[in-house]
């Protein structure tokens, strides 16, 4: 253990040496590996924070919920359109159907969307996301709402003219005011507010219900044909039930509701986050070998810069080798020492390249909304890889070193 302490000690000081008396030529060698580690690293912290951020967002959806819908979701590849734009969109009497046939599901419900204009008095928002929804969707769809209260069973069975409004709505059309018991405009009709959902802030999809309008769909049907409007039902699964077998019997309910033959292909798909999230992970997983082999090309050149160094120090230090080898210095403490030497230089220029990410993730984070972490997981990542380049690099160096014979260094360094 003194032995190994007292070798790290020397390889420091000696690697500190260098730096000091070839300031520039050590700058210039440790830029490579500076570069390479900022250029991996870079890549994961990047794909880190988003892969997050989509995560928080896929999670938001529900993780237990499926949905119901004419178009199947998919990521990248061929897209087969035309086999699903002749299927009928999903239904009010599918989406009743199944709340009273389905043994497996907890809470299901109807949902559509269409953009419109808003407005209250003389102020008004254009192109809102106004959505018929059924009763249960407070259920299988995550919201809190900050003031007002939710449909009532008889109001969402009847129809009637009210809305829950999203935060940036209320703040954009009311101002100072309080909107619940107002009446806002849509499709030139009036009607009620009765509840404002707490402001969220957008999605890495840039979903948000902050201006977002909800209307009992029985309400909503009066005023638009919902036949070709791209409904979905989400369907939320029972405690203990999973994905897999709410699937298999929404399958069978939802073949049965529409009197399919057994030999036909399904004309509905059934979604869920999952889908998106293997999308993502097959992306990721593409980006990060690019980032790999950009930054494997920067830590190629650092490598030599380091195995450059380290036989410049070797013909530097020869008088010192052949000295420390008369005095019985064994080959392998010569090598190990010019080998910590390498491994030192390059975990310098690792840090360098960590401490810029690291003030670009602060620099990001503090002037846009997007966060850029740091992980721990980077930065052992990243030290890791500086120390291997940095053993690679010093091997043949600190081989060398090591087989010098004593009488022929200090000859040669004197």
């Amino acid at each position: 253990m003194i032995l190994i302490l007292r070798l790290i000690r020397e390889s420091y000081l000696f690697a500190f040496q260098a730096i000091i008396v070839n300031k520039v030529r050590t700058i210039l060698s440790l830029l490579g590996i500076t570069i390479g580690i900022f250029c991996v690293i870079s890549v994961f912290t990047v794909f880190d924070s988003m892969e997050n951020a989509i995560r928080k967002s896929i999670a938001s959806l529900g993780s237990n919920v499926l949905y119901v819908q004419k178009w199947p979701w998919a990521m990248g590849g061929d897209y087969p359109w035309w086999k699903y734009w002749q299927r009928p969109e999903p239904s009010l009497a599918d989406m009743q159907e199944i709340e009273k046939r389905s043994n497996l599901s907890e809470s299901v419900a109807y949902m559509v969307q269409v953009n419109k204009t808003v407005k209250y008095l003389n102020n008004y928002m254009e192109n809102i996301g106004v959505n018929g929804v059924s009763q249960d969707f407070d259920k299988v769809w995550k919201f809190e709402l900050g003031e007002g209260r939710y449909f009532s069973t008889t109001e969402s069975a009847s129809g009637k003219n009210i809305a829950l409004i999203g935060a940036d709505i209320a703040a954009d059309l009311f101002r100072e005011g309080d909107p619940v018991g107002k009446k806002i405009k849509i499709f030139g009709r009036n009607i009620e507010v009765v509840g404002v959902i707490t402001k969220e802030g957008e999605d890495f999809f840039g979903n948000s219900n902050d201006k977002a309008v909800y209307l009992p769909v029985n309400f909503f049907k009066t005023l638009v044909d919902l036949r070709d409007m791209g409904a979905t039902i989400v369907v939320k699964a029972k405690p203990m039930v999973s994905n897999d077998e709410l699937r298999d019997e929404l399958t069978g309910l939802m073949r049965s509701i529409r009197k399919q033959k057994p030999s036909a292909e399904d004309n509905f798909a059934i979604n869920e986050t999952d889908i998106i999230s293997k999308g993502f992970d097959s992306l990721f997983s593409v980006i990060a070998m690019v980032g790999w082999i950009i930054g494997g090309f920067s830590l190629l050149v650092g490598g030599f810069g380091i195995a450059n160094i380290m036989f410049v120090s070797v013909k530097e230090r020869t008088n010192i080798i052949g000295i420390q080898k008369a005095l019985g210095a064994k080959n392998y403490f010569i090598l190990l020492q010019f080998l910590f030497e390498a491994i030192f230089l390059s975990l310098i220029g690792g840090v360098f390249g960590l401490l810029i990410i690291l003030l670009l993730t602060v620099v990001v984070s503090y002037t846009t909304e997007f966060h850029l972490l740091l992980t721990q997981g980077n930065i052992i990542l990243g030290i890791g890889v500086s120390a291997i380049i940095g053993l690679i690099s010093g091997i043949l160096p600190a081989y060398s070193a090591s087989k010098l014979d004593p009488v022929e260094a200090m000859r040669t360094g004197m």
